[in-house]
């Protein structure tokens, strides 16, 4: 019995040091993956985004720290890291807010850049081309339950993005990533470029 008992020990003390391991080496890869997308000159990229609401949508995206411009052909939303706008072309209206983390994390496809450094539980599964990084939210409330996100082996770019919002899955893949040296003006709406914006301020 006592020999049994000493087994299961070694075998829940390895199985442990597995896990810490694990989590050591999908910590890292994400680690990588935020440092190549938060460089200090910024990044843009295409995606194409889809889920069973919204369809596909299509668009582009710059990023420079917590900062974005996401472009697509109904919707532009500008965030200077406070204030976000949202224009939408059909009724050439854009609002103005002041989102929390977690509309924040709604909005950009990078949303994992900030999100996997607290209160999620992370693994990492590689082939020989890509990591696959799966993180789970520790709380039930967290408004992203969980999302894998597969990476370049060698850049550590991120190609694909799969999040799950409340019942809802959506799938962001991700092209032409490159660097770019983009001015914070790229993050704030200009109010010159659409004369005829109707401005809501909803903050």
């Amino acid at each position: 019995m006592r020999k049994a008992t000493i087994i299961f020990l070694l075998s829940l003390i390895s199985c442990l040091t597995v896990t810490a391991q694990n989590t050591t080496t999908a910590r890292a890869a994400l680690d990588k993956a935020a440092a190549t997308l938060t460089k200090k000159g910024g990044a843009s990229a295409n995606f194409v985004m889809s889920n069973k609401n919204t369809g596909k949508v299509t668009g582009t995206i710059c990023i420079k720290g917590t900062k974005y411009y996401a472009n697509t052909q109904s919707v532009k939303v500008w965030f200077d890291g406070k204030t976000q706008w949202t224009y939408m072309s059909d009724t050439e209206e854009v609002n103005v807010t002041t989102p929390t983390k977690v509309q924040q994390q709604a909005m950009t496809p990078y949303a994992f850049i900030n999100l996997y450094k607290s209160g999620y539980d992370m693994s990492i599964k590689s082939n020989s081309k890509n990591h696959t990084v799966h993180l789970t939210a520790q709380k039930k409330g967290n408004a992203i339950q969980e999302v894998y996100i597969t990476l370049d082996k060698s850049s550590y770019e991120p190609s694909v993005i799969k999040m799950l919002q409340g019942q809802t899955w959506t799938t962001i893949t991700i092209s032409n990533l490159k660097a770019a040296k983009l001015p914070d003006s790229t993050f704030r709406f200009n109010s010159k470029n659409y004369p005829n914006a109707e401005i809501v301020d909803l903050r």
